[in-house]
């Protein structure tokens, strides 16, 4: 399947995910206190609990971690993972694995923005730090509403750019921009890849502009809720009729 990042102007991101993927874990709770796995445990909260016997795509699923809480919780339901790099989704079966959660879990290798399944195949579609990612996130979400039913929800959790009033908004640019850096090339002997990331951050949107976002390519009842003093949002949309 084609690689996201082949037709765009960044083709080293997906290079930069693959170098760090074997300290990707470690430094995501390092530099999160470990508060990743909670978050990821909210958002997967978020989505109905009568889910039996359907369909849940996780896209960017890198390590499988988001992948993995939602076969965690629907253990009847079959979850696929999709990610454009090969070395973070080899990992991510491994821990599969050794969950013993391969029966109910699988990853394929694909484009976010030309996602490979046919319309309306899943009940719910997730996304979990993944849309900084995409150099066209309306068009990654255009496609994860087309592949979802009606009446089926498509959540995000991602980190979001805070509002000018928000007083944390001055001190999160400052830790993003200097500390991320240095635990990167500390613990993970690459400054470059956690220079992307509070880059990635500014370039973003606020929690307000991407409902506008999700409102936009479709989805109805957006609703979110921030967590980690609003830095951290969750957002879930519903696929009405067309």
């Amino acid at each position: 399947m084609a690689n996201i990042r082949k037709n765009i102007s960044l083709p080293e991101t997906d290079e930069m995910f693959a170098r760090i993927s074997r300290r990707y874990d470690f430094l995501n709770t390092v530099m999160t206190a470990g508060r990743h796995y909670s978050w990821r445990k909210k958002a997967v909260d978020c989505i109905s609990t009568n889910l039996v016997d359907e369909k849940i795509l996780d896209i960017a699923t890198g390590t499988g971690d988001f992948a993995i809480a939602l076969s965690g919780k629907f253990k009847t339901c079959r979850v696929i993972g999709l990610d454009s790099v090969p070395e973070t989704l080899h990992i991510a079966t491994s821990k599969t694995r050794k969950k013993g959660m391969a029966k109910n879990l699988r990853y394929v290798m694909g484009d976010a923005h030309h996602l490979p399944f046919p319309s309306e195949q899943f009940k719910c579609t997730t996304v979990g730090f993944g849309l900084r990612n995409f150099f066209d996130i309306k068009k990654a979400l255009r496609e994860m509403v087309r592949v979802t039913h009606q009446g089926g929800h498509v959540i995000t959790l991602e980190i979001v750019k805070l509002a000018g009033s928000n007083p944390i908004a001055k001190i999160f640019p400052v830790y993003f921009k200097f500390i991320t850096p240095i635990l990167g090339t500390i613990l993970a002997g690459n400054r470059a890849a956690y220079r992307y990331l509070p880059q990635s951050v500014k370039n973003f949107k606020t929690a307000d502009e991407l409902s506008e976002i999700m409102e936009e390519v479709g989805l109805s009842k957006v609703s979110y809720q921030k967590l980690a003093l609003g830095t951290i949002a969750i957002h879930i949309g519903e696929k009405g009729k067309p």
